[in-house]
């Protein structure tokens, strides 16, 4: 029972592009929405806005492909989901 599981650093380094990818994006949205003169709310809905967004298929390879197709229910509001 013990030691690491395998692949468990592909998931960690997956995981951790994956929150570099939504910063980014976020700190993105956000400064162009404060530059756009929003308030700081609307700033921060912007900012969550472009995480939505983000194309994280380059960051997912082939054989994760399969994993990102179930994505939930659509919010009220959301664009349709394929």
């Amino acid at each position: 029972m013990g030691g690491p599981c395998p692949g468990a650093d592909e998931g960690d380094s997956l995981a951790e592009a994956v929150r570099r990818a939504c910063i980014q994006a976020a700190i993105a949205g956000y400064r162009e929405a404060a530059l756009s003169g929003l308030c700081h709310a609307g700033a921060l809905e912007a900012a969550l806005g472009a995480m939505e967004m983000l194309d994280l298929s380059g960051l997912v390879g082939p054989n994760n492909a399969g994993s990102t197709q179930d994505q939930g229910p659509a919010r009220p509001g959301d664009a349709t989901r394929p």
